[in-house]
């Protein structure tokens, strides 16, 4: 009873306290309320700015904001932007190449191949310019890619010899099975002369090529590839070289036409045909046709028809070929006709007939886009195999005699084998026994009937 007093007084001090800080809480909670508020304001006002009218996003934070996650601060991600920035890979292919998936793409090119060859002749014919030699027979450098838009580009020059000399330089443009291609290249001969020399199974193409002078030219052309078709066509002026000579002025037309069906899983058929048309359009213009014994590293020609006051060419070439499993056989005929100033038109013939067998398990030569591909070894010396081994055996002919003109016949039988360590390193070693008649050189008795041996071998590298 005495300390009631007291006990009434201290509980109605607490009640007073007690409501103050309620008060006070009460206060403090509309505060904060009042911030998130505003907030949310300032945000929905940057939402409104930064985002399209379409998106609806209760919070969007900029790149330099960080974001609360979990009762965490964390890094936000960078604000998407209006376009992606293109990425960039790099893949190889014998050489780094880089590409962006915008259609930007840039990839260094060349080859290095180095021959070493021996002629031996009767006495008297190649004398100095025969016997055993050794030569850079290509160093290509360049580089090649595709721009947006369907756009492609290639310039390569060759280097091995005094001046550096113009190989391919062209731009392309294609989205489908046709393309259209200005500059200069390839003019659509036979299938061993679009097939690359990284590629041959000799070391030298058959002398059809080196006779009829199947050359790179500077033109406009067209092709269309789909499925088992293959056409090609274009006009063309001169070599790029030829093109600073003011005089000439020859034109030229050329088409190709290739079938290449497959029939079954191991058969690859290739049948196809070529025209060429060409016009010196110069009065003293002259043509001159002529081979080497299967070898670059001499310059002598055993046959050889000399200068033929000519107005222009006719010209038309059959080829085809079988590819089965590691077996191929192949053959190509062409007939060059010649429109003189003066006289009857001559017609010269040549062309060849190989079979080769890929000897590795798992390997067979490769074809692409009407015409031969690399050799690819299933197997790589670099993984503890073998590589990849071939072996050729070839009939090559040409007759440069018709009508008036004497150039002489080149027949020939050819072995070569090749070995193909891994996908971008090559040897070829290849022998070959000629027979000569009608030779433009005669041995030292006289005789322009006789025989000649030629052994090469080359080792290449390319990327």
């Amino acid at each position: 009873m005495l300390a009631s007093p007291a006990m009434a007084a201290a509980q109605s001090e607490a009640q007073v306290a007690t409501g103050d800080d309620a008060a006070a809480l009460r206060a403090e909670l509309e505060n904060m309320r009042a911030q998130m508020e505003k907030m949310q304001r300032r945000l929905d006002a940057l939402e409104g700015a930064s985002a399209p009218a379409s998106i609806s996003a209760p919070i969007v934070a900029s790149a330099a904001e960080p974001v609360v996650a979990g009762g965490n601060m964390v890094a936000a991600a960078p604000a998407a932007a209006s376009s992606a920035k293109p990425e960039t890979s790099v893949n190889w292919r014998g050489a780094p190449e880089w590409k962006r998936d915008d259609g930007w793409s840039f990839k260094p090119r060349g080859r290095l191949q180095v021959d070493m060859a021996s002629v031996d002749t009767p006495t008297g014919v190649t004398e100095d310019r025969g016997g055993f030699r050794t030569e850079f027979r290509r160093l290509y450098l360049g580089v090649d890619g595709t721009v947006p838009g369907g756009f492609g580009y290639r310039l390569e020059f060759d280097l091995a010899g005094v001046d550096a000399e113009l190989t391919d330089g062209y731009i392309s443009y294609g989205t489908g099975p046709l393309s259209l291609t200005v500059g200069q290249v390839k003019t659509f001969w036979g299938l061993e002369e679009m097939t690359s020399d990284l590629f041959t199974s000799m070391m030298e193409r058959s002398t059809i090529s080196q006779a009829f002078g199947f050359e790179r030219r500077v033109g406009l052309s067209a092709e269309y590839a789909k499925d088992d078709i293959l056409l090609q066509g274009g006009v063309f002026g001169a070599n790029a070289s030829d093109l600073l000579d003011d005089r000439n002025n020859s034109f030229a037309a050329d088409g190709r036409a290739v079938w290449s069906p497959k029939l079954g899983d191991k058969t690859q058929l290739h049948l196809g045909g070529s025209l060429h048309m060409r016009d010196l359009n110069d009065a003293d213009a002259s043509v001159r046709y002529r081979a080497r014994p299967g070898a670059h590293t001499t310059d002598l020609r055993l046959v050889d028809t000399g200068n033929i006051a000519a107005k222009g060419e006719r010209s038309w070439g059959l080829e085809g070929s079988v590819r089965h499993g590691p077996f191929h056989a192949t053959a190509e005929g062409y007939w060059q006709k010649v429109q003189r100033v003066d006289g009857a038109n001559p017609t010269f013939f040549g062309g060849y007939a190989e079979v080769g067998m890929v000897l590795t398990k798992g390997d067979s030569r490769g074809y692409k886009e009407g015409a031969f591909d690399r050799l690819k070894p299933s197997n790589p010396i670099h993984k503890g195999g073998p590589g990849a081994i071939e072996v050729n055996l070839r009939y090559d002919h040409l007759d440069l005699n018709d009508v008036d003109i004497t150039g002489g016949k080149q027949q020939a039988a050819w072995l070569s084998l090749v070995w193909a360590p891994m996908d971008y390193v090559r040897l070829t070693a290849n022998y070959g026994k000629l027979w000569i008649s009608d030779a433009r050189v005669a041995a030292a008795n006289g005789d322009r009937e006789y025989q000649a041996d030629t052994f090469g071998l080359r080792t290449q590298i390319d990327f």
